[in-house]
C-alpha cells in the first residue's frame, strides 16, 4: 500500500534521533524518547488550490530532508512502517 498526499501535504519518514547528548553521553534505550522533528520527504502533494483556481508550488521535493514543527505531524502506520503526514506550512527548513 502507498500513500499519495493531496493538496499541500507531505508524507515524511522520520529520521532517527541522535543517540548521544551534546556532552557525548550515550542515551540508553530505556529513556523515553520524543519523536524526531526531522525527516525525509517520501511523497509530496500537487499543492494547495488558490482562490484564483491555480495551484501553489511546493517548496520541497521528494528525497529532501526537512525540519518541521514538533507537534505538526499526524502519525500513520502502513505495513508496519511509521510515516508522518504534515502540511507544507509546517516545514521550517530543508537540511542541506
Amino acid at each position: 500500500m502507498q500513500l499519495r498526499p493531496i493538496a499541500d501535504h507531505l508524507v515524511v519518514k522520520p529520521l532517527p534521533k541522535e543517540e548521544k547528548s551534546v556532552a557525548g553521553i550515550i542515551i540508553p534505550d530505556t529513556v523515553e524518547k520524543e519523536r524526531s522533528e526531522r525527516g525525509e520527504v517520501i511523497a509530496a502533494g500537487p499543492g494547495r488550490v488558490l482562490e484564483n483556481g491555480t495551484r501553489s508550488t511546493m517548496d520541497v521535493k521528494v528525497g529532501e530532508k526537512v525540519v518541521f514543527k514538533k507537534y505538526a505531524p499526524d502519525e500513520v502506520k502502513i505495513d508496519g512502517v511509521e510515516y508522518l503526514v504534515i502540511k507544507m506550512e509546517d516545514v521550517m527548513a530543508v537540511i542541506e
